[in-house]
């Protein structure tokens, strides 16, 4: 793995007008890019993740998966507003020489991936094999696929959608007044925020699994229990989890980034922009996913041009998209082993 970081030396203009006087981008590498560089796969990552993909995909990382560094070389970029090494809330503003916390710029996905675009070309990348991302990892990815269509091969997002829905942006604004609620909050200091972040964090925890998941794992086989409940105890832990990793000021602005998301924005219409897609495409949707519904993956396979579409079955609801690594992995197989044959056959036919 090669971590390194991307800044640029000239001024980067985002959607809402502002303009930075520089960008920061953390990013990692595994494999090695070869010759004729059309063995590349950048991979998206989801609200809290960073770009340490074996870290948190290990199931589709190694050798004979999906994401093997001995065949492909691969790209993860740690979005802004994060706190694993890109620009965030609590780095420095080079304009004033404090930490940005509360006047961190407000970044659209479509920004984040004009910032990815600019780092492509500084690496000399014109032809991306496979993208593949999740939840907010696919929302980037899809904006980038329309943005640029002809710069990916084959694009698999997963559990994501083409206009972020009332229903995640309410769950969305719902975990930023819980930490708006923290009476520390309008601090300017990293932990300001902190233990109403732990509150979003249980919220949004409702989303990603479902009634099923904490009938399954989170009861209690005591029928004398009237208090110190199973699932009540995994909402507090998730919060302490996060706390332990994370802070409330990027949890809040990539939030707000992930409201953003609509592939229709100054496109006319979301099926517009949908259509301007290129690249051959299997969109991923999960059983059980209440945040993200088998009907918003539905809504693209059927709006791509020729998008094939695969339903995993999965009991933990919208977070099988990070546990469900034998189903992902024989999915895009098939998808890619597919195309490579009908490549062949238009070859034999013309």
């Amino acid at each position: 793995m090669s971590h390194q970081v991307f800044t640029t030396s000239y001024p980067f203009r985002l959607e809402s007008g502002r303009e930075l006087s520089e960008l920061v981008l953390a990013y990692n590498t595994f494999g090695t890019m070869n010759t004729h560089k059309s063995n590349v796969i950048w991979v998206f990552h989801a609200l809290t993740a960073n770009a340490n993909v074996p870290e948190w995909w290990s199931g589709l990382f190694g050798s004979d998966r999906i994401l093997d560094p001995g065949k492909y070389f691969i790209i993860c970029v740690n979005m802004p507003g994060s706190c694993y090494g890109s620009m965030g809330p609590l780095e420095t503003d080079p304009v004033t020489g404090a930490p940005y916390y509360h006047n961190f710029p407000p970044f659209t996905i479509r920004d984040m991936v004009r910032a990815y675009r600019l780092l492509k070309d500084t690496l000399g990348i014109n032809r991306i094999y496979l993208g593949i991302g999740g939840s907010m990892g696919g929302q980037q990815l899809l904006e980038w696929a329309v943005e640029e269509p002809a710069l990916f091969e084959h694009i698999v997002p997963f559990a994501t959608n083409a206009r972020h829905s009332a229903w995640g942006i309410a769950f969305n604004a719902t975990q930023r007044m819980c930490i708006e609620a923290d009476s520390t909050w309008k601090e300017n200091h990293p932990t300001a925020g902190m233990e109403g972040m732990k509150i979003a964090r249980a919220v949004a925890l409702l989303s990603y699994r479902n009634y099923r998941t904490y009938q399954a794992y989170q009861s209690d086989e005591n029928n004398e229990l009237v208090s110190d409940f199973k699932s009540e105890s995994y909402q507090r832990y998730q919060g302490e989890k996060l706390a332990r990793r994370f802070n409330a000021f990027s949890y809040y602005f990539l939030s707000r980034s992930m409201d953003t998301h609509n592939l229709g924005r100054n496109r006319n219409t979301v099926i517009d922009a949908l259509q301007c897609i290129k690249a051959k495409t299997l969109v991923l949707s999960l059983t059980t996913d209440i945040l993200f519904p088998q009907s918003e993956q539905e809504f693209l396979a059927a709006h791509i041009h020729h998008a094939g579409f695969q339903l995993i079955d999965s009991s933990y609801g919208h977070d099988g998209f990070l546990m469900e690594h034998e189903q992902i992995n024989n999915s895009i197989r098939r998808f890619l082993r597919m195309e490579q044959v009908n490549q062949i056959e238009k070859k034999l036919l013309n």
